[in-house]
């Protein structure tokens, strides 16, 4: 059996984001999505976090010629069809991978601007929120903030469906070519994201699971639909497929832990 040619193999992620201890959120988590998902994931790590369900107790920044050098070193000689960033930390971080994605060329950045971890230990310092509106947002081929999120990119109130479409308006404004406003922290029985573009919205609408176990469901949804990019899916096609996996994902949660749990990442292996 022969090796495919690596110029068809597609499906290639970078990852460029903070560990998770407990596995449940960070590059754990997205290596488990793209891996269930039949990508290839590759890393960049800026940060090492001390976490489990019950929260972050310490974080611990990589320096910022580490993380400049392992994307470097993924990007020269793997490759990369896409890119997924999620913790960054500081301003620093934020220009080192905004470096980064230039050095890659024309692939799609999904951009999960993370900035609180499920239990509220802050993940990006406040002074890096400029640095993600100027930098990261007008990279980013998809935008997936949660509604706390888009409030602090926007300044924008943030508490109905139609408020996600007024601050997902002005993230477009910003320069992301498309934006998925994510509805969970809206209040309702059903659970409603919009994927916003130029062109117009598509809704991804569901009821509302009621359950501890949803910790690292933004990074697993971002980490899925950079996934679905790096294999050619259109936008709406790579959405919609992640969308339905972290869906199922936390149906089958395996119940770990005293506080946020996990989901379950590798549900797609055991259908």
């Amino acid at each position: 059996m022969s090796d495919a040619p690596p110029t068809l193999f597609r499906g290639r992620v970078l990852v460029i984001a903070g560990s998770d201890s407990g596995g449940g959120a960070g590059i754990q988590a997205d290596i488990k999505t793209v891996t269930a998902l039949g990508g290839y994931a590759a890393t960049a790590i800026t940060a090492v976090t001390v976490q489990n369900t019950l929260g972050v107790t310490g974080v611990h920044p990589i320096p910022l010629e580490v993380i400049a050098a392992q994307a470097r070193a993924v990007l020269d000689d793997i490759g990369a069809d896409a890119i997924k960033t999620g913790m960054l930390g500081d301003v620093g971080v934020v220009e080192t991978v905004a470096s980064a994605i230039d050095h890659a060329g024309q692939i799609p950045v999904v951009v999960d601007p993370v900035m609180i971890a499920k239990g509220g230990a802050p993940l990006l310092a406040e002074a890096a929120i400029g640095a993600v509106k100027s930098l990261m947002i007008p990279r980013a081929a998809l935008l997936t903030p949660n509604a706390p999120e888009a409030a602090a990119l926007t300044g924008l109130s943030v508490e109905t469906t139609d408020d996600l479409r007024r601050a997902g308006e002005a993230l477009l404004t910003l320069g992301a070519k498309a934006v998925l406003m994510k509805g969970g922290h809206v209040p309702g029985e059903r659970v409603v994201d919009v994927l916003m573009t130029a062109e117009g919205e598509t809704t991804f609408e569901g009821e509302r699971i009621e359950t501890r176990h949803t910790h690292g469901t933004g990074c697993t949804l971002a980490s899925a639909c950079a996934t679905g990019l790096a294999q050619g899916l259109s936008l709406n096609a790579a959405v919609a497929r992640a969308w339905n996996y972290v869906h199922e994902a936390m149906l089958r949660a395996p119940g770990f832990g005293a506080g946020h749990g996990p989901l379950d990442h590798g549900w797609t292996l055991r259908r």
